[in-house]
């Protein structure tokens, strides 16, 4: 049943790293713009659609995460309430 989110992770995963190691290599080669900016055909300047790429696939996995509990949240549900202690804010979270 996990199958498909699991794949869809690793999918992700692998457009993310494949994007990120191309835009390495590039920004190597391009002391100035580090391979963030490219040229067109026309010969004009354009955002290099590896970052779009990467930073699409970097959601993707970050989602997907979170549905395996991957992250931080996930991982901790949000709850208020409960044995706070004794300090100078009780009192203030959860009508105590």
């Amino acid at each position: 049943m996990d199958i498909q989110p699991l794949a869809a992770y690793c999918d992700a995963y692998e457009r993310w790293r494949t994007a990120k190691e191309t835009l390495a290599a590039m920004a190597e080669r391009d002391a100035v713009m580090h391979g963030l900016i490219v040229k067109t055909q026309s010969g004009g300047a354009a955002a290099n659609p590896l970052v779009w790429i990467a930073s699409s696939a970097a959601r993707d996995m970050v989602r997907y995460a979170a549905e395996f509990g991957m992250s931080p949240a996930a991982r901790s549900p949000i709850s208020a309430g409960g044995d706070l202690g004794e300090g100078k804010f009780t009192g203030l979270i959860g009508g105590y």
